[in-house]
């Protein structure tokens, strides 16, 4: 199996590249619109065909390439069903299974940082791997105030469901802010600040007491990626 991670450092978002080997198909989890080029160069000189392209929710922090990769490559596009992009091929639901090659994602509806919120269980009979978007993160969790957020449901998506994983599950998070590039389920059960020995209520309280500041990009972004991340076709609604 190929497995490749990049890191954009303007918004420190992780993408995700999986094919079953050289040659073969791929697929890509939540690619950043300014790292095309070097997604399309890791395709090219690894021989594989893109297939379809995946974003874990609507991001706020930076514009996709969702769609630049499907004009690119006639690749697919796929997101979870409450999505309201407007390109999406495939909209994906609770224990759907995306299968490229025998490489096998299941889909898993975990709302919480966004309402349309999913993570993807790599290898579902015996999961070795789960990318989890924004809703847990390393050491931390997405935030849950704006774009449908609640905290109760990031902590039932996280509690009941995240960490039912067995504990040496990997998880591959869509950002990471502290020089982290992966984790498994155990860790986070244990040594995640905001979860490990906290009860709901007290989950809660961290999340509405972050007073975080709006991501930069956010008026941009979001309506951008309902366009997939094409800018004429962002232009053309707003006109």
């Amino acid at each position: 199996m190929i497995f490749r991670q990049f890191f954009d450092q303007t918004s420190s978002t992780f993408t995700y590249l999986l094919a079953s080997g050289v040659g073969g198909e791929a697929l890509i989890i939540d690619p950043v619109k300014e790292q095309l080029e070097h997604y399309l160069t890791a395709i090219e000189q690894l021989d594989l065909r893109l297939v379809q392209a995946l974003d874990t929710h609507t991001h706020a922090d930076h514009i996709t390439a969702l769609g630049d990769l499907r004009d690119a490559t006639h690749c697919a596009t796929v997101m979870g069903n409450l999505s309201k992009a407007e390109c999406v091929t495939r909209h994906v639901r609770e224990d759907d299974v995306i299968d490229i090659s025998g490489t096998r994602l299941r889909a898993m509806y975990t709302p919480g940082h966004t309402e349309e919120s999913f993570s993807f269980v790599l290898n579902p009979s015996s999961p070795r791997a789960v990318f989890t978007g924004d809703v847990l993160l390393i050491r931390g969790s997405g935030r849950t105030d704006f774009q449908g957020g609640d905290p109760h449901r990031s902590w039932d998506s996280i509690v009941n469901k995240l960490f039912k994983l067995p504990d040496d599950t990997i998880l591959y998070p869509a950002h990471d802010y502290k020089g982290w590039s992966n984790s498994t389920i155990g860790e986070e059960r244990r040594f995640n600040p905001r979860l490990s020995g906290k009860t709901e209520a007290e989950y809660v309280a961290i999340m509405a007491n972050l007073k975080l500041p709006h991501p930069k990009l956010m008026d941009i972004a979001i309506p951008a990626n309902i366009a997939c991340g094409q800018s004429d076709k962002l232009d053309k609604s707003q006109g």
